[in-house]
C-alpha cells in the first residue's frame, strides 16, 4: 500500500534527504553487523582451538583457556551486537522524529 506510513499514528512524511540519511544509517548498521559476525566466528574458532590444545595437559595452554574464558569475549561480542542494533535504531529515530 502506497503511503501506508500516513495511516500509522505518530509518523510523518520524510524528505528525500531524510530518506537518504536513513538508508545510509541502515547500510552502515548492516556493515557493522557483518563485522560483528566475523568476530563471533573468529572467537568460536579461537575457543575450539584452545580447547583442543588443552588436551595435551600443558599447564600454559590450560591457563590460556582459563584466561580466554574469564574474559568472556563471546558475551562482549553479543553485547556489541545489541548495542549496534540499539544505536542504529536510535539514529533512525533521530531522523524519523516520531510523535510518540
Amino acid at each position: 500500500m502506497e503511503n501506508q506510513h500516513r495511516k500509522i499514528t505518530g509518523y510523518r512524511e520524510l524528505s528525500e534527504d531524510e530518506v537518504c540519511l536513513m538508508n545510509a544509517i541502515k547500510a552502515k548498521g548492516a556493515e557493522l553487523l557483518v563485522l560483528q559476525e566475523k568476530l563471533r566466528t573468529y572467537l568460536a574458532t579461537q575457543r575450539v582451538g584452545k580447547i583442543v590444545a588443552c588436551k595435551s595437559d600443558d599447564k600454559a595452554l590450560i591457563d590460556e583457556l582459563a584466561r580466554f574464558s574469564a574474559a568472556e569475549p563471546e558475551r562482549w561480542a553479543s553485547i556489541g551486537k545489541t548495542d549496534i542494533q540499539t544505536g542504529i535504531m536510535a539514529l533512525i529515530r533521530a531522523v524519523a522524529q516520531p510523535a510518540v
